[in-house]
């Protein structure tokens, strides 16, 4: 039996192995990491990589290991390692220390690539099945499973991904469709800038970004004040669960980036590399092997060859089935919202934690980010048994 199993291995099931290994002290061989791909933080290197992600959102202080200067203090190859006043780190950088510190605690003995569809209590442990039928057994479980490949699609773009797959699809898909010229990506976010400032680079004069919004300019995704209790302390005064789910959606900055990438695509625009449209889509046709979009405020309609999607995770995390067979099976409290109502240490009930979005109404804003990454991994080491 293991000490832990960990449901998925992304930034967050690999910073909880992580703090287990270097703070707890549990030996590797102890720790069970489940994830549907052949290795750690598969599906952040594939999508960052393909949007040809710089530099990160995140400070220097925000990574997999224990300490927090060590990423500042790694040993670096040549290149531009930090940016900005906040010390953003380069995407390599942050990539090759991360591999270091999981080689460190031999992360490969631990990892199990499987699809997990089952999670049952026995008698003194939990019983993880995978889609293969393989059986696990640990004393403890943390739920580490980020967003559950749940995507957010507008309504329209659902339709048109299922009939044309091989010109439309969402970035955060397994299988992107052909990458032909002229390009349109729907989205307003981080993400949706780094993909117009790739295509723009590359295919300049053929890229069409369509957001509901102007750019929005942020340093973070929320406050710096959420990563400590300028803003936590009243937050975690918040008795209803309806209220916290208030503050965490109004604290957000939904769709925003750094101001050097919109400076970046105004740049572009400017010089007739990309092409913004504020609006949304009001239809679609095919014409041939192109795609016509029809917009709500222009009358003129966008023909493109690829439609990329870049429009975030939907609302619907907890839409798992064995998930909500969890819930029911050990009559888990969650709010109203569906989201888990967990202790202090992240526990959902007697040996079961949470990181990620499902902690979130105990973490706060951060929750899905590397700082909420640690946050959690802090809280279920000091406080487990």
């Amino acid at each position: 039996m293991f000490e832990w199993i960990i449901i998925g291995g992304g930034i967050h099931g690999c910073t909880v192995a992580t703090y287990l290994v270097k703070k707890k002290k549990v030996p590797i061989e102890k720790i069970c990491v489940i994830d549907p791909y052949p290795e750690p933080l598969h599906k952040w290197k594939r999508v960052t990589g393909f949007i040809a992600m710089p530099f990160l959102r995140s400070p220097f202080v925000h990574h997999l290991d224990i300490n927090p200067f060590s990423l500042q203090s790694f040993k670096k190859d040549d290149g531009e390692h930090f940016f900005g006043p906040y010390k953003r780190p380069a995407l390599s950088l942050f990539n090759q220390h991360s591999f270091a510190v999981l080689e460190e605690i031999e992360m490969h003995k631990a990892w199990y690539q499987g699809m997990v569809n089952q999670v049952e209590k026995g008698v003194e442990d939990w019983v993880v099945k995978t889609s293969s039928s393989d059986r696990f057994h640990g004393k403890n479980l943390v739920i580490a499973t980020g967003m559950n490949h749940q995507l957010s699609y507008p309504s329209w773009g659902e339709e048109l991904t299922s009939v044309r797959p091989k010109q439309a699809g969402h970035l955060f898909e397994e299988s992107l469709p052909h990458m032909e010229p002229p390009f349109v990506v729907i989205g307003g976010g981080i993400s949706a800038a780094h993909l117009v400032i790739k295509l723009s680079n590359e295919f300049p004069g053929q890229v069409y970004q369509v957001a509901r919004h102007p750019y929005r300019v942020h340093d973070f995704d929320s406050d710096p004040g959420w990563l400590g209790p300028k803003h936590m302390s009243s937050f975690e005064r918040i008795s209803h669960y309806d209220e916290r789910r208030d503050v965490i959606t109004e604290a957000r900055h939904k769709g925003s980036m750094p101001r050097e990438l919109a400076n970046k695509l105004r740049n572009l625009i400017r010089h007739d590399a990309c092409t913004f449209t504020e609006d949304e889509i009001e239809s679609w046709d095919v014409a041939g092997d192109d795609i016509i979009l029809q917009l709500t405020k222009q009358k003129s309609g966008i023909k493109a060859k690829t439609i990329l999607f870049a429009t975030g995770f939907s609302k619907e995390v907890m839409k798992v089935d064995w998930l909500q067979n969890l819930i029911q099976q050990e009559n888990l409290t969650c709010a109203k919202c569906g989201f888990p109502i967990v202790n202090e240490d992240l526990s959902w009930c007697n040996h079961l934690f949470v990181t990620g979005p499902l902690a979130e109404l105990e973490i706060g804003p951060v929750s899905r980010n590397i700082s909420g990454a640690r946050k959690a991994a802090e809280r279920i080491v000091n406080h487990a048994i």
